[in-house]
């Protein structure tokens, strides 16, 4: 894992109105508490879509930042090849070698003092469209499909920056690019 971010919930302009977001993380030092509702420090301004018991923690594979660098440079976002920061699309984790094909629902993240497991997908919104600085962003998310994942808090603990993890495989019936895809026709509209 390559960091730890955590955000206060703060106010965006997304779509032509003002909206309250926590998706702006930062990276954080040190050992970070990890409860039920998720890692201390970190706010959820809507809990209809990240946040509670099932989307305490979001977790985002670092191999997909260079796409979203291209994308920012193709859409006149960015004029330089900038280096995305951990938390940008709004991850609590930035993991390093798991990507979502390798993931499926119920399989456990064993770190050394806390245990997590694999929810559901994450579903892109119109605050990404904003962060991202360009109108498709979700809609790229969508199609290419790299969308990260929600963890529910198993055993409550801490988690560091740099702490190796282990994935512990459970019931395999349905992998989180496959759940994604079940949700991928109502953005696709």
């Amino acid at each position: 894992m390559t960091s730890v971010n955590v955000g206060p919930a703060r106010p965006l302009l997304a779509g032509g109105r003002r909206v309250l977001t926590a998706i702006g993380k930062q990276a954080v030092d040190g050992p970070v508490a990890v409860g039920r509702m998720g890692l201390a420090g970190d706010e959820q301004a809507d809990p209809s879509v990240h946040g509670g018991l099932d989307k305490a923690v979001y977790a985002y594979p670092v191999e997909h930042h260079a796409f979203w660098q291209a994308q920012r440079r193709a859409h006149g976002v960015s004029l330089f090849d900038e280096v995305l920061p951990p938390g940008f699309v709004g991850e609590n984790l930035s993991l390093q070698g798991l990507l979502e094909r390798d993931v499926w629902i119920g399989d456990e993240l064993h770190f050394p003092a806390c245990v997590l497991r694999v929810t559901a997908p994450r579903e892109p919104c119109f605050k990404f469209n904003a962060v991202m600085g360009y109108a498709q962003a979700a809609r790229d998310m969508v199609q290419v499909g790299c969308c990260g994942f929600y963890l529910a808090v198993r055993a409550p603990g801490t988690i560091e920056a740099g702490q190796s993890f282990t994935l512990v495989p459970r019931q395999r019936a349905l992998g989180v690019p496959q759940a994604f895809a079940a949700k991928r026709i109502k953005h696709l509209r």
